[in-house]
């Protein structure tokens, strides 16, 4: 950036800032344009631009600023109490320096900023001819913080109960094997690989959140038979003593073929089922359509009889840790939904169904691979998997609510 010398009699005013000295470059790029702040000073360390975004860091005005010293318009201190142009010196240090890392600095009043600096010089060791000073502000680095820490006191807790579990019940058969029943050492040992899976899902959870915020999600496409999945997810819920009749799954024919990633499509039906029948109340209803919008894709709806949710916590359904009214789970299983739903190229939204309770409804678009799109529906029902349904022809239910046509 070319930052030319301020213009004492002509000084111009942009976009609400206080009145400095135009900066100016080949792209026509203003200073306020940038997100971070920008301080510039001149070979004499007077500050010949102050940015809006530093003004706004800084809490000081733009105007005020312009043809100071650069230590008086940003009286940096470090977190011993150091005065920071004291210890860096960037006029007359050491030539061989091209700057300074970013740091956590201190202004006065206690307000923490992150700063880092650049020497320019027209030549190699020679003076400086302009310093370029960045600054951030810390509460982005802190919610990234608070969140991690949440994160971890989460994942403590819950591997606490269920590891605490499995010790004590192992310590015990070891210790007094002979001491009980064949029955009571089934009981036992159920109860620890139940703890056990408890614990591979949490850290399966872990692993999702980290590749959700990274953006390395994979997704392997393959054949899906939407209906299917969310019938064998309601036959596992009967399975574990829910009544068949508290599921409703309601099919809008024709569905069109639809590619996804069999596993995550699994653990979305499992997430938003699970959370119906915790959560929720009365009936749960699956709705398998056809979506209504474009691209073509089919459109799952999941809705309970509850009390439903809060009008003021619907934008932070999933969001991390959001756990409702009743308390209980990790609170990551709606952001891993979202995630996965989002990874697949969808769109997942919450509401209120027509009975009160919550409504889920998550939308896949058809997904198909490149080289399948132009005979996709022509060849679809020869490369299904073994069991999956042709287009028109789903297989009713097996288990769990009976499904309706329309």
């Amino acid at each position: 950036m070319d930052v030319r010398t301020p213009d004492r009699k002509q000084p111009e005013q942009r976009r609400g800032v206080a009145v400095r000295d135009p900066v100016e470059n080949q792209l026509g790029l203003e200073p306020d344009d940038l997100p971070d702040g920008l301080v510039v000073a001149d070979e004499t360390g007077r500050v010949v631009c102050f940015n809006a975004a530093a003004a706004r860091i800084t809490a000081r005005s733009a105007q005020d600023m312009i043809g100071l010293p650069v230590e008086k318009a940003l009286p940096l201190a470090d977190l011993e109490g150091r005065r920071w142009w004291t210890v860096t010196d960037p006029y007359g240090g050491l030539a061989i320096r091209a700057g300074q890392p970013e740091r956590n600095l201190l202004l006065p009043g206690g307000r923490e900023v992150l700063v880092s600096a650049r020497y320019v010089r027209l030549r190699p060791l020679g003076p400086v001819h302009r310093l370029v000073v960045s600054l951030r502000s810390t509460e982005a680095r802190r919610r990234t913080e608070r969140s991690h820490a949440e994160l971890i006191a989460t994942v403590a807790h819950e591997l606490r109960s269920p590891l605490t579990s499995v010790k004590g019940f192992t310590a015990t058969l070891l210790a007094k094997w002979e001491r009980f029943t064949e029955d009571q050492k089934k009981l036992m040992l159920e109860t620890v690989d139940a703890d056990a899976n408890r614990v591979t899902r949490l850290i399966a959870e872990l692993l999702d959140i980290s590749r959700i915020d990274s953006g390395r999600l994979e997704v392997r496409r393959q054949p899906v038979d939407m209906v299917a999945a969310v019938e064998r997810h309601v036959a596992g819920l009967t399975g574990t003593g829910q009544r068949p009749e508290r599921f409703a799954v309601d099919v809008v024919r024709p569905l069109p073929a639809l590619w996804a990633d069999p596993d995550k499509i699994d653990q979305v039906l499992g997430n938003l089922l699970e959370n119906a029948v915790r959560h929720g109340e009365g009936k749960v209803t699956i709705e398998v359509a056809p979506a209504r919008s474009d691209p073509e894709g089919t459109t799952v709806t999941v809705t309970d009889e509850g009390p439903g949710i809060p009008e003021d916590s619907m934008d932070r359904v999933f969001t991390r840790f959001w756990r409702g009214s009743k308390r209980g789970g990790t609170g990551l299983g709606l952001y891993i939904v979202k995630g996965i739903v989002e990874a697949h190229g969808g769109a997942i939204e919450v509401g209120r169904a027509r009975c009160g309770g919550a409504q889920f409804r998550f939308t896949l678009p058809v997904g198909a691979p490149a080289f399948m799109k132009e005979s996709l529906f022509g060849t679809f029902g020869s490369l299904a998997p073994s069991g999956a349904a042709e287009p028109g022809g789903i297989p009713p239910a097996t288990a769990g609510g009976t499904p309706t046509q329309r």
